[in-house]
């Protein structure tokens, strides 16, 4: 496994993280194809078995179970000053008011069961809420211990700018990453987020990297309860497959040359790109095998110039 520091911060993070999205009792009423308790903490001792350090969950996955599942397998398998936890606020009642983060980060602690969180994360841009206020409650945060470092996740380049100015002027934690949507099928950030993040040394840390498995296979829909179920991937992917499929099976012809899994190009492809650490939301341990021998496969300027060629302009999801 390979490490790197998460931007700005002290804190080393593995180069890939494991999404915990999947965690979480299925009768919460999120997602259906959610994993037990057992059947998380074996994903999470299979990563630890990998080197990997980076979990990412939210406040909000299946209604805090994620964050109990992850809490409790890690308590179970490895020392809490060995791992990086990250988890988020907003999709809350008060969204990022001071009120709703002092609120909504005691109980993400209790839930995951530890007194402080590695990077904590605004999930979406608050536009009922004062930036001054949102920062200086989250540097609060920082302030007590509760937690190490900051990030961001999906919204627009000039939202993000915005929130660092405030924290620079006011001398609050900047953040030190961003959690966007970003993988071959959709590139907007590259646009004005991404190069504002890169000036500013934050870390990359997309979600949806393999576009819910679209770009890890030559089907564009898979016979699993997550492919027919979930509804958010459907909206962000099926409206453009005729422009996007074609760029899917690039992947598959650049996987064939090399003798690798298309999982592995599409991930590579984002390594270069300058990511610190895609997020991997699987539902088998397996599929972490896999994810990890992307770090050995290194695509030429010529194969990156292939992958991209195809891509059309999106309509924006993610940010809000």
């Amino acid at each position: 496994m390979e490490y790197s520091k998460l931007g700005n911060s002290n804190i080393q993070v593995s180069r890939l993280c494991v999404g915990c999205m999947s965690f979480g009792d299925p009768k919460s009423n999120f997602h259906a194809w959610t994993l037990s308790a057992e059947e998380s903490e074996k994903i999470v001792k299979h990563a630890l078995d990998l080197g990997i350090n980076f979990f990412d969950t939210a406040n909000t996955y299946s209604a805090g179970t994620s964050e109990e599942y992850l809490g409790r397998a890690i308590k179970n398998n490895v020392a809490r000053d060995k791992v990086v936890i990250a988890t988020k606020v907003y999709f809350n009642e008060g969204k990022l008011s001071k009120k709703a983060i002092l609120r909504e980060i005691d109980g993400s602690l209790k839930r995951l069961g530890t007194d402080y969180v590695d990077l904590y994360i605004i999930h979406r841009f608050d536009y009922n809420t004062p930036i001054e206020e949102t920062m200086e409650a989250l540097d609060s945060l920082v302030k007590a211990g509760k937690v190490r470092a900051l990030g961001a996740s999906a919204m627009y380049g000039y939202q993000f700018h915005n929130m660092q100015i405030v924290a620079e002027r006011n001398g609050f934690t900047p953040f030190s990453s961003m959690q966007n949507h970003y993988n071959l099928l959709y590139r907007e950030d590259e646009r004005e987020l991404i190069p504002i993040c890169k000036q500013q040394n934050v870390a990359l840390t997309p979600y949806s990297p393999l576009a819910a498995g679209r770009l890890s296979r030559l089907e564009w829909k898979a016979d699993t309860k997550r492919s027919q179920t979930d509804k958010t991937a459907i909206s962000k992917y099926d409206s453009t497959q005729e422009t996007d499929y074609p760029i899917v099976l690039r992947v598959h012809e650049l996987a064939k040359k090399y003798g690798v899994t298309m999982t592995q190009i599409s991930l590579a492809w984002l390594l270069y790109k300058g990511v610190t650490a895609p997020i991997i939301g699987a539902t088998k341990a397996k599929y972490f095998d896999d994810a990890v021998g992307a770090l050995n496969v290194k695509l030429t300027n010529e194969d990156i110039d292939y992958l991209e060629e195809l891509y059309v302009p999106h309509k924006i999801v993610g940010a809000i």
